[in-house]
């Protein structure tokens, strides 16, 4: 009678997966989407509820407060890549995921009953802020665990495929969030109401979704490469001692990082304000077409994430590295300067492509660079330190050059971080050829 582990793993790796593995697979990825639509929801509707939490003023010192508790929020991301990876290592990947998803929707739930800033003052962008890092705590142990989780369960020959969905769901949750947005906007509230009272709608939402997530992910199996490492005796695993054993690759996940970060927050969490504050779009017409433009990229992740596994990782990184070097200026400067939603889309979405090339496979290269023993932690913690530093400050960042009177230099500032990831693009090893997840078999 064969157990559940080896129903979900077969012992012979090739390009077929069971019906096991991938139920454990999808369960997986929709707990992500869950997690990642609670964590959009506040961008997404902060332009609406950002008037709630904050004294009257200029609409961008406003959107500045809401994106500067966004920064914060990413500041809790390390230590929930800590915390979480820690316990995926020693404890059991399904038993970290589960516990992420119930502190996101605390935080969701906070959100959703906290009074606003006429009824009780400071204390509201307080209880705001709390909520917030909340949330951080919990999506910076996401990343790192899903991203295990499914690179574990995918079969050899297809890791760079299934190992996309990771960012399908992610971008899901974006997509759910926005499509929320276009219902209430133009089917079921006015503007004056979304602006009052109708913002809370998606964080009760967000937290009732939370118990789907918690239901799928109790019913995960456990992957093979953690059952293997589970029974040997290493004090260490799971432990920033072991993970310092492998320095060249917490360094490579912070240079392949940083550029593909900035980019994917600019370009998908920045830049619906992107397209209301400097491209003067109305509220609705921005939402539509970032709703229009992500559903695409979703869907660009696994064509990209099948490539990989035919001809590498590395080219599709130094893809990533050379066209965010030499476009992302003229793009944006485009874009900024354009009066065509349907120019706007095409720009959008050709910075949308080249990003997949990050994107796509991220989550694989970073699994692959790792022990079974320390793979959550390694690829949670040096990649939540680097979103935190760069991903998260990257729409505060763009606010402050605006209100300074210099938002070009923003376009910049993505261009050399790019560059930057460029570099390690080029002097690493393909990691489908060196990958750590071979030895788990």
């Amino acid at each position: 009678m064969k157990t559940n582990i080896e129903q979900v793993h077969p012992e012979s790796e090739d390009d077929k997966i069971s019906p096991r593995r991938l139920k454990a697979i999808f369960g997986g990825s929709v707990g992500n989407l869950v997690e990642w639509y609670d964590w959009y929801a506040y961008s997404a509707f902060a332009i609406y509820f950002s008037s709630a939490f904050f004294p009257e003023g200029n609409d961008t010192v406003k959107l500045l407060n809401t994106a500067g508790i966004f920064a914060l929020g990413f500041l809790m991301r390390p230590l929930g890549g800590y915390i979480f990876g820690r316990i995926a290592d020693q404890i059991g990947r399904k038993q970290s995921m589960t516990l992420s998803v119930l502190l996101m929707s605390l935080g969701s739930l906070l959100i959703a009953l906290t009074p606003t800033y006429t009824t009780i003052g400071i204390l509201a962008p307080i209880l705001l802020l709390t909520a917030r890092l909340l949330q951080g705590l919990s999506v910076g142990g996401e990343y790192g665990v899903s991203a295990t989780y499914l690179s574990e369960m995918a079969t050899k020959n297809r890791r760079g495929f299934y190992s996309s969905f990771q960012y399908v769901t992610l971008i899901g949750g974006q997509l759910l969030a926005l499509a929320l947005q276009l219902l209430l906007q133009k089917v079921l509230l006015s503007e004056h109401q979304l602006q009052e009272w109708g913002w809370r709608i998606p964080f009760v939402f967000g937290a009732v979704l939370s118990i789907v997530a918690l239901y799928l992910r109790k019913n995960l199996d456990e992957t093979t490469a953690f059952e293997h490492q589970k029974k040997k005796n290493t004090e260490n695993k799971g432990t920033v001692k072991e993970l310092l054993k492998h320095p060249k690759a917490v360094i490579t996940v912070i240079g392949l990082t940083l550029g593909g970060t900035l980019a994917f927050y600019t370009y998908t969490t920045y830049m619906q304000k992107f397209l209301v504050n400097t491209v003067k779009m109305t509220k609705e017409e921005s939402t539509l077409l970032s709703f229009l433009s992500l559903f695409l990229f979703a869907c660009l992740q696994p064509l990209f994430g099948a490539l990989s596994d035919k001809i590498g990782r590395r080219p599709l990184l130094i893809g990533f590295g050379i066209l965010g070097t030499f476009c992302t200026v003229p793009l944006l400067t485009a874009l900024s300067q354009t009066t065509s939603q349907w120019t706007a889309f095409l720009l959008l979405m050709a910075s949308l492509i080249i990003v997949s090339g990050y994107t796509s496979i991220n989550a694989v290269v970073k699994a692959e660079l790792f022990p079974a023993e320390v793979r959550a932690l390694g690829v949670g913690l040096p990649y939540a330190l680097t979103v935190a530093i760069f991903g998260g400050t990257a729409e505060y960042i763009a606010l402050w050059l605006k209100d300074w009177g210099h938002e070009p230099y923003y376009y910049w500032y993505i261009t050399f971080c790019i560059f930057c990831s460029l570099l390690v693009y080029v002097f690493m090893k393909d990691t489908k050829d060196t990958s750590r997840l071979n030895q788990d078999s």
